[in-house]
């Protein structure tokens, strides 16, 4: 999608705990963040795709040492809105001990803790550890069966009288 002249692609919008992120965070995240945003909303930037659980939003790394992260996602815009599509920010937050993804999955409503697609294929177990062959069932020692030979007879085993 491009802009036209001077207009941005996608309208903006905040989940509301968003903003409050926004406000807490420190005043060189604070500006970093309202600049990519513009960016992103002027098709300038597009964050990078998430997967697994949170597949179909998209993460901008705000700070050069990549400590702060803005997980957004593209939804269809209200009726009244001038453009067919908005970025609505989810989260404005460190990504220290993954807090950033684990507030997302909160707003969101989930349930448990979001995982990744790597991280689900991790933990998941192998197909070849879940089906198992039956387990073969002992039969007679092969010197029961007639026509094998028989093992010697131990001497410390022979008891003489």
């Amino acid at each position: 999608m491009t802009a036209g002249a001077g207009q941005p692609a996608f309208g903006l919008s905040f989940d509301p705990r968003a903003l409050t992120d926004l406000l807490q965070a420190p005043s060189d995240i604070r500006d970093l963040t309202l600049a990519y945003l513009q960016e992103v909303v002027n098709a300038q930037r597009f964050g990078l795709r998430l997967d697994g659980d949170l597949e179909g939003f998209r993460k901008l790394f705000v700070d050069s040492r990549k400590d702060w992260r803005v997980v957004y996602g593209v939804r269809p815009a209200p009726a009244e809105s001038a453009h067919p599509k908005e970025i609505h920010v989810v989260a404005i937050r460190p990504r220290a001990g993954n807090d950033v993804y684990d507030e997302v999955g909160r707003r969101l409503g989930m349930t448990r803790r979001p995982l990744s697609a790597r991280t689900h294929a991790a933990r998941s177990r192998s197909p070849q550890l879940t089906t198992r062959a039956p387990v073969p069932r002992p039969g007679p020692p092969p010197t029961a069966l007639p026509g094998l030979p028989r093992p010697a007879p131990n001497p410390a085993h022979h008891h003489t009288r």
